[in-house]
């Protein structure tokens, strides 16, 4: 039986909310050039891949975070898995602003938060952690005790990991970049030849010596 890990890669693969491209890379708005272009707002248009995704998520919750007492969406693309997720589950989701509204009551968490809550942040893709880090520590100075994160999709990135540690927040993310590659390779989308080169590019994403191969 394949494990979750391998399940989900297949399942992002296949509807492209992943698209391996490493011999015409995407360029991020950082100006780095990447193999790898991720979109899991598609998930929420693939109904059979979109019920693998949420019940993996509400399954791992279960599992790593079993005293859960509310999700909070990252905004936007955590949002909808939150609200899918703690309807499944019978739990209150809320979400957290990018950052406070100019307006109203001027919130940036939205939902009913209690303090003390026992919380679990619900993310679509880690990639340097800097704004799931950012949600974590706005839900800690409302007064939640953020259990920790679960997402969808991870690089694995140093960077990453570095920010998490930092922080104390544990993640756990269904499937991760070199499972994807390894799946994709598998599955016919690049060459196996190209599996080492994607992962020098996760390792340090700004040497760009892996697109030469």
């Amino acid at each position: 039986m394949e494990n979750i890990q391998t399940v989900v890669a297949k399942e992002l693969l296949k509807i492209e909310a992943v698209f391996l491209r490493p011999e015409e890379p995407f360029v991020w708005a950082s100006g780095i050039k990447s193999p790898i272009y991720c979109d899991n707002r598609l998930i929420l248009t693939a109904p059979a891949s979109r019920n693998i995704v949420e019940e993996a998520i509400a399954a791992t919750i279960r599992r790593e975070f079993p005293d859960c007492e509310i999700l909070m969406g990252t905004s936007t693309a955590g949002i909808p898995h939150a609200a899918i997720v703690g309807h499944m589950m019978g739990l209150p989701m809320g979400y957290v602003r990018g950052g406070a509204k100019d307006h109203g009551r001027n919130n940036r968490i939205e939902g009913r938060l209690e303090k003390g809550q026992k919380t679990v942040v619900i993310e679509d893709l880690i990639s340097t952690g800097g704004s799931a880090v950012e949600v974590v520590n706005a839900l800690r100075e409302a007064g939640a005790e953020v259990l920790g994160i679960v997402s969808i999709f991870t690089y694995g990135m140093q960077k990453g990991l570095d920010r998490f540690a930092a922080a104390n927040v544990k993640n756990v993310s269904l499937t991760n970049f070199d499972t994807i590659v390894q799946v994709a390779a598998d599955e016919g989308y690049i060459k196996h030849e190209d599996v080492e080169r994607l992962i020098a590019f996760r390792d340090n994403p700004s040497d760009e010596s892996w697109i030469k191969g």
